[in-house]
């Protein structure tokens, strides 16, 4: 039986593409669903005619989806599914509504941010006899889905069907115009300063013409310099700790800032996409999730080479360490139909799905698909996507915990986005920042405790 635990370290996930896949153990004699006995018709042959709804957030994928959805009402016809996408963060208002009303569908896109709130709160069920019984686990890289795992127990409450992870972002021709090599794996906080001061043109003390970075308190552009000093946002017994190693990254970000003036206070960047700053080379450099590679191919077409590679080491870092999770899907406890809910997760994160109605920038799950030209795109920039495979062997933790969208900021308001932006507006010490973003973080995962 998984002991809990606080801090996830996944199994490497690229390793598993190539490899095999971690087999999630299980630990209990039944899984924990809903009964099937809802009123349905018959149909011919004697099959029960039932409907399934399907929720995601995947809208630019809407008319594959429902391609796959076919292929799968023809193969199972006794079965119609009804698809409602919803783009977030819409989706998870409404998410949240219809658990409120228990109205929620049968299946269910779950993001590994708020899969245990949703464990906790009994909103879905149980999976794990499924997947012991259907999945081959040398074909998926099941590794990537601890952050869906029952706390517990360590049954799985969650299916994932893609991973993602952050890389840095990084314009070629400025790296060659500044005459500083390109950035390698095990590059450290010392060549990436120098690399930013190189590539960042414009007078001390005065708006840059480009930086050689930008960023702001967004966790996708914050963890994965934390974790690469070995640092960590939540302590062994689950509580919110910014630790030295944390703190350490923190303020060294905040220097690229203030002190060397290599990247701009956010505030400078205010009303552009998470994208833009970099694709319209105000930056040289960018750190975000592989999930963005289309909007840069797309902004950037032609103006310049560009190319993803991995977050430096910080001082304390041992090893390059990856910051990723999954995307899931996951069955509602409202479901009257968990098998045939559970036969639809199975189609639409199997082989039953071409690689190129995989959500763009996303690594299949399903390890055949994953180097696939689909997912690689080859041709196009940028011209080394394979190492968002490589990258991936470095998989470690996260800081997902109940309540992470709130103490986070993710959501927005009062959150660790939140005060980090204050910081690097010039607005407020990072030490308070740590100590607001501890005592937001306590304060909210307490509620879950009582």
């Amino acid at each position: 039986m998984t002991t809990k635990k606080s801090r996830r370290n996944r199994a490497p996930v690229a390793a598993a593409l190539a490899v095999g896949a971690l087999v999630l153990a299980a630990c209990g004699d039944s899984a924990d669903q809903s009964d099937t006995d809802a009123e349905t018709d018959t149909g011919a042959g004697g099959a029960e005619e039932i409907t399934l709804t399907y929720y995601n957030w995947a809208t630019d994928l809407e008319a594959q989806e429902l391609e796959l959805i076919a292929e799968f009402e023809e193969a199972h016809p006794h079965i119609s599914v009804q698809l409602e996408s919803v783009a977030t963060p819409e989706y998870w208002t409404r998410a949240e509504a219809m658990a409120a009303s228990g109205d929620l569908p049968d299946v269910m896109y779950m993001s590994s941010g708020y899969v245990q709130e949703w464990i906790h709160d009994d909103l879905i069920i149980n999976i794990q006899e499924y997947v012991d019984r259907d999945i081959d686990a040398e074909q998926y890289a099941l590794g990537t889905a601890e952050d869906a795992q029952h706390p517990e127990s360590g049954e799985l409450y969650a299916f994932p069907y893609a991973f993602v992870h952050t890389v840095l972002y990084y314009n070629v021709d400025a790296f060659e115009e500044a005459g500083v090599p390109e950035p390698t794996e095990g590059w450290t906080w010392d060549d990436f300063l120098e690399a930013a001061q190189a590539t960042t043109i414009g007078a001390p003390g005065s708006q840059k013409e480009r930086y050689g970075h930008n960023f702001f308190g967004r966790y996708t552009q914050i963890e994965s310099w934390i974790f690469n000093n070995g640092g960590h946002l939540v302590a062994e017994d689950g509580s919110i700790v910014v630790d030295d190693n944390a703190a350490e990254a923190l303020a060294f970000l905040e220097s690229l800032i203030h002190e060397h003036e290599v990247a701009p206070e956010p505030r400078e960047m205010e009303g552009m996409e998470n994208h833009e700053p970099f694709t319209r080379g105000l930056s040289a450099m960018w750190v975000d999730g592989i999930f963005a590679l289309d909007s840069v191919r797309n902004a950037v077409a032609d103006d310049f080479t560009w190319r993803i590679a991995p977050i430096p080491r910080g001082p304390q870092a041992t090893e390059d360490v990856s910051y990723g999770w999954s995307d899931l899907m996951a069955i509602s406890a409202d479901s009257d139909h968990p098998e045939e809910a559970w036969m639809l997760i199975d189609w639409l994160t199997g082989a039953e799905r071409p690689a190129e109605t995989v959500e763009a920038g996303k690594i299949p799950i399903y390890m055949p698909a994953a180097d696939d030209d689909a997912i690689l795109q080859p041709g196009v920039q940028p011209d080394n996507q394979e190492f968002m495979l490589e990258w991936g062997e470095h998989a470690g933790p996260t800081s997902f915990t109940m309540g992470w969208g709130e103490w986070r900021g993710y959501t927005g308001g009062d959150g660790m986005e939140a005060f980090l932006d204050e910081v690097l507006n010039g607005r407020m010490s990072l030490e308070e920042a740590i100590d607001r973003t501890e005592t937001r973080g306590n304060e909210v995962i307490s509620r879950f405790e009582q």
